[in-house]
């Protein structure tokens, strides 16, 4: 017998949700759907450690969910059309997710 076949939101919901990382890579998404940013912009927006981010953008790159343009420092972050076209499935998942963060910090 064949294994399942993996839907996207299958791997958007392991992503951010299966993975301690989850969330903040969540978070990332949320932010360059608003405007493309570096990583440094990244971490001053997000709160995090340089490292921290660089780590989730490529995890995000690896699983084609980002793509970078530029060199070195300097490379800007943008959506791939792939969680473009799926960008429902992620609004249900952050807004689950959203709403546990925000439980947290009260």
């Amino acid at each position: 017998m064949a294994p399942p076949t993996r839907t996207f939101k299958h791997l958007l919901l392991w992503l951010f949700t299966g993975t301690r990382g989850g969330p903040n890579r969540a978070r990332i998404i949320a932010v360059l759907r608003e405007e493309p940013m570096n990583t440094n912009q990244l971490r001053i927006h997000l709160n995090l450690d340089y490292r921290t981010v660089k780590h989730h953008l490529e995890v995000l790159t690896d699983n084609e969910l980002i793509y970078s343009m530029g060199d070195g420092y300097g490379s800007m972050f943008f959506l791939t059309p792939k969680i473009e076209d799926h960008i429902e499935d992620f609004e249900e998942i952050w807004d689950s997710i959203s709403e546990k963060l925000e439980e947290e910090n009260n």
